[in-house]
């Protein structure tokens, strides 16, 4: 129910955000929308990893080219995620209290993850309503719980996405499936990560 409550929360916050800066911008060169999506870990026999996330959307056009156009993308997003560690051999008796380790870590967690893509969109108008697209985006991430693949605190995380557009008069409808890696970068010590396959869904105004 505490979860419920934050994920509804946030979810108010985000469409307030967007519907007032939507009001206050007057400028003609950039897009502002609202995403939502969903997913799951790759395959494995590892863990399980399930995640849902929100994320505000700012697209500045850099470049409108005879066949692409290309687009500066900035996406601060908040994602909420449950963990659990099925290969309890994961955790090797090398590693300090392992035993204890395993017993913790092999308990259902709920993570918190508060991420700033920043990124490069390339598109590619279909018709004059629609188009296809590919996001590669990178940027800094901070991670509320420590899991066995992933230590607490700051981390990043990398997305690759292909996704399709719809427009109507300013208003555009995006579909993608996006494949996302997290991970620290050595600066913490788990450092695995997690691997994800996601579908997201969003909405933007056009100015």
């Amino acid at each position: 129910m505490v979860n419920f409550k934050l994920e509804r929360d946030c979810f108010l916050i985000v469409l307030l955000l967007v519907n007032c800066t939507y009001v206050h911008a007057q400028i003609g060169w950039f897009r502002l929308g609202f995403c939502y999506g969903f997913g799951s870990e790759f395959n494995n026999s590892d863990y399980t990893y399930q995640n849902r996330y929100f994320k505000i959307s700012t697209d500045y056009r850099l470049k409108k080219g005879k066949f692409l156009d290309y687009e500066l993308v900035v996406q601060p997003e908040i994602n909420f995620s449950k963990h659990q560690l099925k290969n309890l051999y994961f955790i090797t008796p090398e590693e300090l209290d392992y035993q204890h380790k395993r017993e913790e870590f092999s308990k259902l967690k709920n993570l918190h993850e508060y991420v700033l893509n920043l990124g490069l969109r390339v598109r590619k108008a279909i018709t004059t309503k629609s188009s296809i697209y590919l996001l590669g985006s990178v940027g800094p991430m901070l991670i509320d719980t420590e899991t066995e693949r992933l230590s607490k605190g700051f981390a990043f995380s990398d997305v690759l996405t292909l996704g399709v557009s719809f427009k109507v008069e300013k208003l555009s409808f995006d579909i993608n499936g996006n494949v996302r890696h997290t991970s620290n970068g050595g600066f913490q010590g788990s450092n695995a990560g997690f691997n994800t396959f996601n579908l997201e869904f969003g909405t933007a105004f056009s100015l």
